[in-house]
Formats: C-alpha cells, sequence, structure tokens
C-alpha cells in the first residue's frame, strides 16, 4: 500500500497532510481564540504544542483545529516549499 499523501511538519516530531490546509492563522485574535474554544467543545481540537505556547492555528479541510508550537509564517514557507517541489516533480524542465 502505497500512500500519496505528503505531511508537513508543524514542530516537534508533529505533521498534517498538507493537502487537508485550509488555513494557517495567527492565534491572537478574538476570533480565533473563539475558533479554539468551539472546536476543543466539539471535540475536533488537536493540540500539537506539546506544552508550549500556541503560536498558530491549523485549519483543515474536515473542520479540524491543529495547534502549533511554530510561527505561522514558517508553516507556511514550509508548505509553500512543499507545494513548489511537488510541482517540479510533476513538470521537470
Amino acid at each position: 500500500m502505497e500512500c500519496k499523501c505528503r505531511l508537513l511538519n508543524i514542530g516537534f516530531g508533529n505533521s498534517v497532510v498538507a493537502e487537508r490546509i485550509v488555513a494557517i492563522v495567527n492565534p491572537s485574535s478574538a476570533p480565533m481564540k473563539r475558533l479554539r474554544e468551539e472546536a476543543r467543545e466539539n471535540n475536533r481540537l488537536i493540540d500539537a504544542t506539546q506544552g508550549r505556547r500556541t503560536r498558530s492555528i491549523i485549519v483543515t479541510d474536515s473542520n479540524h483545529i491543529v495547534l502549533s508550537a511554530i510561527q505561522a509564517e514558517t508553516i507556511a514557507q514550509r508548505l509553500a516549499s512543499d507545494m513548489f517541489s511537488k510541482l517540479e516533480e510533476k513538470d521537470p524542465k
């Protein structure tokens, strides 16, 4: 069985499937705090911070919320780099 999905490192040995990510946001605003609490109440929250401060919130297409201790900008750069390498594999020059 072969898995074609790409995993994105979100810090401390934790990963998410890159194709399932809808948004990567900063956790400091009031709407993001509400989003986190609603996800916790509905059992859709995944805490991947390993006890550290939450620095980014990842929203997936399954409406799960993943907390990460890595900056949102860093995760976005990793995702962009992953997507760029995926395009290069499809269309080598």
